[in-house]
């Protein structure tokens, strides 16, 4: 057993660019341990993953804002505080901010993350209409 307590008061929370587009940070709950990673991530309106996939999963728990998730080929679904979002193994999907809100969820990935092509602002607006 591995008990994880909350971020050092001091430490910064981290901006991700790599793999997003938009301004978006993210705060590790519990470092990659057995192959789960836990992070709380804040978007920028309009911020959002590039397309990728996870080895064994994601669970998504959307804590504040509201925002999308996509899984290609498929029209975007909404998501708001309180939604639990379950994305299977090699899904390829994004998730992201709304255009008019900020969003804060807690990402909860299983397996490696294949990260790939970003979102166009073009795919996100027609997606997201």
């Amino acid at each position: 057993m591995q008990i994880f307590h909350g971020r050092a008061p001091d430490a910064p929370s981290e901006s991700r660019g790599a793999t997003f587009t938009g301004q978006v940070w993210a705060d590790p709950v519990m470092p990659a341990t057995g192959g789960v990673m836990v992070n709380n991530v804040f978007f920028t309106p309009a911020a959002r993953t590039h397309w990728h996939t996870h080895g064994q999963g994601q669970v998504l728990q959307i804590q504040a804002g509201k925002g999308w998730v996509c899984v290609e080929g498929q029209a975007a679904q909404a998501i708001r505080p309180g939604d639990t979002v379950w994305i299977p193994a090699g899904e390829r999907h994004w998730h992201g901010a709304a255009a008019d809100s900020f969003l804060l969820h807690t990402a909860i990935s299983v397996g490696g993350t294949t990260w790939q092509d970003a979102v166009t602002d073009e795919s996100y607006r027609s997606a997201t209409e």
